[in-house]
């Protein structure tokens, strides 16, 4: 393996722009405003190139030292794309190369971008395509029909000599954080389809948060209100983690929206313990009950989308009924609580324009938890 002599300094400070998450959430049936917003942010970032032998990936995808997150999207090639692919290096073509990031405490490589790739690589090396027998399909015939331990001696070589580009990269600053590589896979590992913000937080970060958010989601009045369970590119998970964050320290939110929640889901510094998040997950589910048996499907929905920023102040006032503790909530009241904020003009401008600054999320959320107190 080759290394450049020198590391490189990025800087990484201009705005990012967010050209088509408002699009996604319309498209799940939700309108979420918040979603228009830019951010910025400012990063070291570390990276140097490296050359690595074809054998050296597989080895190291085998034994865990580049991993892919299990909840990353699936393998999707077809054995006629993954046979190309290997044809590819067998005919000594140049390949594109992969992303990877460096873990600072475990020296584990995170894979970016490249998963297909570098599957498609064990999968031959091991023999075995998705339950099947990895034998090559739709290439030149010397090649076709065989798998990698039919190949000829010198062809096995070639193929394990055969290099592969990575561009390794870790933050230094700041210190303990995911930030830089949430934006850095948004960029680059979209593909033809643009990721939503919560595939992105699915892809790159294993966290107890989000093992909960995915648990909630399933919650049997959660999916009665939302709907059920489509292609709504995980933003009816979006909203769990987005009721969770809140519930649990909206005091301290500050735009923009998306960098409230991934603080939240990443949770660095591990102040989410296990003993909140149980908390939080049994707020999250009495409140769900609540609304439902008060509004059923027309929850959050003010108009025909259901509304993201409705939807955050209404649970985040519920959960502070509930959290107060006392009898039930009287779900009339509760429905007749609701009714008059949907019809207060204070509320809906919070709910309706500039959704994310601190202070729409500040007035919404203290019209909600005035309202649902008395019931």
């Amino acid at each position: 393996m080759s290394q450049s002599t020198e590391d490189q300094q990025t800087e990484v400070d201009q705005p990012i722009e967010i050209e088509d998450e408002y699009k996604l959430g319309l498209e799940a049936g939700v309108d979420d405003e918040s979603a228009e917003e830019a951010t910025s942010a400012s990063f070291t970032i570390t990276s140097y190139g490296a050359d690595y032998p074809v054998d050296t990936l597989v080895k190291r995808m085998k034994g865990e030292a580049f991993f892919i997150p299990k909840f990353q999207r699936n393998f999707v090639w077809s054995q006629r794309h993954a046979s190309r692919f290997i044809e590819s290096l067998l005919m000594g073509l140049p390949v594109p190369g992969i992303f990877l990031y460096k873990e600072a405490e475990t020296g584990r490589h995170l894979v970016v971008d490249g998963q297909q790739r570098l599957r498609t690589l064990q999968y031959f090396y091991s023999g075995v395509f998705l339950e099947k027998a990895f034998r090559l399909v739709g290439v030149r015939k010397e090649w076709e029909g065989k798998s990698y331990q039919e190949l000829e001696t010198n062809e096995q070589l070639k193929l394990d000599d055969s290099i592969v580009h990575a561009t390794v990269f870790q933050q230094d600053q700041p210190k303990n954080s995911l930030k830089s590589l949430y934006f850095v896979f948004e960029r680059i590992n979209s593909g033809g389809i643009r990721l939503s913000p919560q595939e992105i937080r699915n892809c790159i970060s294993e966290s107890a948060v989000l093992d909960v958010v995915r648990v909630l989601n399933d919650d049997v009045n959660w999916r009665a209100i939302f709907g059920e369970k489509r292609n709504s590119r995980l933003k009816d998970q979006e909203l769990v983690l987005r009721a969770l964050a809140m519930i649990h320290d909206r005091s301290n939110y500050s735009a923009p929206m998306r960098d409230f929640l991934n603080d939240f889901a990443y949770d660095e510094e591990k102040k989410v313990t296990s003993v909140i998040l149980e908390e939080l997950e049994r707020l999250f589910k009495v409140s769900m009950e609540i609304i439902n048996k008060a509004k059923g499907k027309s929850a959050f929905r003010p108009i025909r989308a259901l509304n993201a920023a409705v939807f955050e102040a209404v649970v985040v006032g519920i959960a502070e009924r509930v959290r107060a503790g006392g009898q039930d909530p009287d779900l009339v009241k509760v429905g007749a609580e609701y009714d008059k904020l949907l019809l207060n003009n204070d509320f809906m401008k919070a709910s309706n324009s500039a959704t994310a600054t601190e202070e729409s999320v500040k007035t919404r959320q203290r019209l909600a938890v005035e309202a649902f107190a008395s019931t």
